[in-house]
């Protein structure tokens, strides 16, 4: 069984998160993804990538925290460093993309929108949030250092250290989203967006975007070890436990 579903319009590679009502991440799901970006960077026939959910509740609520719980630290090792690599991926695929957000975005959820080019939210009670702080877990430093270049210093600092649920417009101000939209036109302007940029030269498109990458990607890879050591102490600290717990509930 497939969790995304994968198409094609206009050179274009759709990718809908499709595993249940709050598309939570685990490790088949991130390997799915995975392939599915080494894909679209190999292949010269596609221009461009959309990512979004296969419903428009909600686009992401982040990790699956019920079965990420009952891992031990090894096997979550293995899951938070492919979910960290595919971030990266993202980040600097050398091909225009463009998060299409008709639901809530948040936590793991929105680390992996905010790794797009783009992000276009619908219109409504849709929220954006870093809320690990809520879980006793530290913000991963990709989050952090891409965040920072999203929405400068102290916008970012205080999303992450509040943890909030943040409104869409206030994302709309913040910078963490470019534009709000009815949301049957989400979809559409995505694609549209994205096909407008994929019909651009490839290849200087790609030196542009690495320009605005690279040395955020770089500073990422130097301390990834160390950060994914530091976030797998905290996850499995009591108070963490005590708190995921909790966030069960909602999934």
């Amino acid at each position: 069984m497939s969790y995304i579903e994968a198409s094609t319009e206009k050179d274009i590679r759709i990718l809908k998160l499709n595993r249940g009502v709050t598309n939570p991440f685990n490790l088949t799901m991130v390997e799915e993804l995975t392939i599915h970006l080494k894909e679209v960077k190999e292949n010269p026939s596609l221009t461009s990538l959309v990512i979004g959910s296969a419903n428009d509740k909600i686009f992401s609520l982040g990790f699956d925290i019920p079965e990420l719980s009952t891992k031990g630290p090894k096997e979550f090792e293995t899951f938070f460093r492919a979910y960290n690599l595919l971030c990266l991926d993202l980040y600097t695929l050398p091909k225009p993309t463009i998060a299409a957000l008709t639901g809530h975005t948040v936590a793991g959820g929105f680390i992996f929108a905010s790794c797009c080019d783009f992000r276009i939210l619908s219109q409504g009670k849709k929220f954006c949030a870093l809320n690990e702080i809520n879980l006793g877990v530290p913000v991963p430093f990709l989050s952090d250092c891409i965040l920072r270049q999203l929405a400068g210093d102290r916008r970012a600092t205080e999303m992450m250290y509040y943890g909030n649920m943040v409104p869409s417009e206030e994302a709309l101000r913040m910078g963490i989203v470019d534009s709000l939209l009815p949301i049957d036109q989400v979809w559409p302007e995505a694609i549209a967006k994205a096909q407008a940029l994929g019909a651009l030269p490839t290849s200087a498109f790609g030196v542009i975007k690495a320009n605005r990458t690279r040395d955020v990607a770089a500073l990422i890879q130097q301390r990834l070890e160390e950060d994914i050591q530091l976030f797998i102490k905290f996850w499995f600290m009591d108070e963490a436990r005590e708190r995921l717990k909790e966030a069960m509930k909602k999934f």
